[in-house]
């Protein structure tokens, strides 16, 4: 089965606000069951698979009032982890091993994350959640699974969306919003597009890591994407804009 996909090792980005689904706070069950039978669905057929979580729909570090930016940080870490052990355990319930990996000390949640472990995981067809963000203040879950690609030798990060690409403008805002298949990283930096942060964005062109973004909530669209199929916008060094 795995021959029939493109890419064999792949870093999954989702946000935490999309696991709230219309809610927009906390876990919306559907939601996060369909994504993690996704990811069950291509780790059975062969994908290696390390999946990262952004913690928004608990709380937002940068946006947490009464307490220092650095604190703030590491409250929103502690929820990208909150996330990580629920999608964990929704992917083994799925009928596929999944393993929670800390980017700080947790024992009793997690196991401490180090590229080694998590590749040794993932060869053995184990999904690693690894939550925590960087580990550090300052930075966003985007630029952890920029990181973590770089890291664990991963050919590139699917980066999955409310919406089915990345757009000149907001679709959501202007019905005339154009959709690019194929742009590049320097591209998207000097147009300040906004699907991912400007540091993950960087990191990638400097390491020629290439990004899909895609529509996380279309059947079927995840194997799709790592079978090479035209689905969502590529982001590479030699895009067509």
């Amino acid at each position: 089965m795995s021959g029939s996909y493109k890419y064999k090792r792949v870093v999954l980005k989702l946000s935490g606000e999309a696991l709230a689904g219309e809610r927009g706070f906390g876990i919306d069950s559907d939601i996060i069951s369909k994504v993690a039978g996704e990811v069950a669905h291509v780790a059975k057929g062969g994908v290696q698979v390390a999946v990262i979580i952004g913690g928004g729909n608990f709380l937002r570090g940068a946006t947490t009032e009464g307490v220092s930016a650095v604190a703030g940080d590491a409250m929103g870490m502690l929820a990208t982890v909150i996330n990580s052990i629920a999608f964990a355990e929704r992917v083994i319930a799925c009928g596929v091993d999944a393993r929670v990996l800390t980017a700080t000390r947790l024992d009793r949640l997690g196991e401490y994350y180090t590229p080694g472990r998590a590749i040794d995981l993932m060869k053995s067809g184990v999904v690693a959640v690894i939550g925590g963000g960087t580990g550090s203040p300052f930075f966003t879950t985007d630029t952890a699974a920029a990181l973590r690609c770089a890291e664990l030798g991963g050919e590139v990060i699917m980066k999955a969306t409310k919406v089915d690409g990345i757009y000149d403008s907001d679709p959501v805002k202007n019905p005339g919003a154009v959709k690019f298949d194929e742009i590049t990283h320097a591209y998207a930096l000097s147009k300040k597009l906004k699907v991912m942060d400007a540091t993950a964005f960087s990191f990638c062109m400097e390491r020629d890591i290439p990004i899909i973004v895609f529509k996380l909530l279309e059947d079927g669209n995840l194997a799709k994407c790592l079978k090479g199929q035209p689905v969502g916008t590529v982001v590479n060094s030699g895009g067509n804009a």
